[in-house]
């Protein structure tokens, strides 16, 4: 079996991975960050797996560009969650 990280919330360690791939780039962390979230049950608590997240791999790279993904991903969990379009966004 090969090594995938210590998450269980990273079963696949797409996240554990992306902070080994020298030189991966800002676009290609929040490709991998998506596959990621698609592969989340219904029903996660994406705000706490986030900090997670960022406990185990932000801490040692502030500055890779999946730590800044994260810390995104975080920002936007915490805006409000309401309907969107239909005819009371129109007026």
């Amino acid at each position: 079996m090969v090594f995938k990280g210590n998450l269980d919330i990273d079963p696949r360690g797409l996240i554990y991975e992306s902070y080994r791939i020298e030189g991966i780039v800002t676009e290609e962390c929040r490709s991998v960050f998506l596959d990621w979230a698609l592969g989340t049950p219904a029903g996660t608590d994406m705000a706490a797996n986030l900090n997670v997240l960022l406990a185990e791999y932000g801490v040692a790279a502030p500055e890779h560009p999946m730590t800044a993904i994260l810390r995104e991903g975080l920002a936007k969990s915490a805006l409000p969650r309401g309907r969107r379009g239909g005819a009371k966004a129109r007026r």
